[in-house]
């Protein structure tokens, strides 16, 4: 497993998981598209932008191995802002290729690119 260094462990200031220390011992846990309703908490939200800027930050629009990326976190934005890099993808390995989608990202929380001369 790909140990991504300079990548954050967590949100800063709270317990919101981003990485990984060790991989299990078999496969990965899935990655899988889980819906955000308009409900969620706005710690919840807060820790959704916070992840997807690391990864922009980190990574910006390359495609970026899987790695010690916490599986419940990408969960939250794969399918949408994060999206398979690789055909066929394979949502159980820790070598899997992943990539922003950056027009997805900006759509979604655009106070991420707020200011951004890009």
């Amino acid at each position: 497993m790909l140990k991504h260094r300079g990548f954050p462990s967590r949100l800063p200031g709270t317990d919101f998981q981003f990485t990984i220390r060790r991989a299990q011992k078999g496969s990965a846990t899935r990655i899988t598209r889980r819906e955000r309703f308009a409900d969620r908490r706005s710690a919840d939200r807060m820790a959704d932008a916070g992840f997807l800027a690391a990864l922009i930050e980190h990574f910006g629009d390359a495609p970026f191995e899987r790695g010690n990326l916490d599986a419940g976190r990408l969960s939250w934005l794969f399918g949408r802002e994060v999206v398979p890099a690789e055909e066929p993808f394979d949502p159980e390995s820790y070598a899997a290729l992943l990539r922003v989608d950056m027009a997805a990202a900006e759509a979604a929380f655009p106070e991420l690119f707020d200011g951004d001369p890009a």
